[in-house]
């Protein structure tokens, strides 16, 4: 599976999977299966519904029940930040090719192109440019310049490093409840895949980066300083 390297808010690469076509046809019979559903309720009630007392409109209801179906995959995407029901289910999302948010144009153009890469040839055009393009494009990511990426990871859980507390532990760095989730699961990737790789430099970037979110400074040792200041931050917003 190819890789890219995506910058994070510490200014440091990490790497991400391209999803590949397998997660991505997956990802879109999930999304057909939502809209099945969808057409199901509609039949066993509006449909029926509308039937008993105006049975000349039913066609008119059929008719404008399309445009959610026809704009799924575009108002998901703005929604969920490049997620539909099927990217969600199977890890995977939408980004810039630097790892930035896609935005509205963006994904209207890789809309558009839908009618190429899925309707017209059944999926063909876009199964096969996945394929063979570098970053497992479709025409409609290489128009965008978007690609799909893999969001999960199999990571042991020993990585987490949030793993639950003795009971008597007691927080060093008091403030580190300041950070986000989000800073706090990008430390995690960053420290982890630092260590796979004993990349110290980065290492101690991340701490710099870290000293300077919670305005601190500390004697442990980088690694020490990391697990400490992840360790707090579970201990000081456990049931928050």
């Amino acid at each position: 599976m190819s890789n890219t390297a995506i910058n994070t808010a510490q200014n440091v690469n990490i790497e991400y999977e391209f999803a590949g076509v397998g997660k991505r046809m997956i990802a879109f019979l999930l999304d057909f299966v939502v809209l099945a559903i969808y057409i199901i309720v509609m039949s066993l009630t509006v449909y029926k519904a509308v039937g008993l007392f105006d049975s000349n409109n039913v066609l008119g209801i059929k008719e404008l029940s399309l445009l959610p179906i026809f704009c799924y995959s575009l108002t998901l995407h703005l929604i969920f930040n490049g997620r539909t029901v099927g990217k969600f289910i199977m890890g995977i999302k939408v980004v810039k090719e630097d790892g930035s948010p896609a935005n509205l144009s963006d994904f209207l153009v890789r809309w558009i192109l839908r009618l190429i890469d899925i309707v017209l040839f059944f999926g063909t055009v876009g199964v096969v440019t996945i394929l063979f393009s570098e970053k497992k494009q479709r025409l409609g990511d290489i128009a965008a310049k978007t690609i799909v990426i893999n969001t999960k990871k199999s990571t042991k859980i020993s990585y987490t490093i949030l793993e639950e507390l003795d009971p008597n532990y007691q927080p060093q760095f008091q403030n580190a409840y300041i950070l986000s989730d989000a800073v706090v699961n990008e430390i995690k990737d960053i420290y982890r895949l630092a260590g796979e790789s004993r990349d110290y430099m980065t290492l101690r970037e991340l701490r710099n980066r870290v000293e300077q979110l919670l305005n601190t400074q500390s004697d442990l040792r980088d690694g020490a300083f990391i697990r400490t200041v992840l360790k707090d931050y579970t201990y000081l917003t456990q049931g928050r």
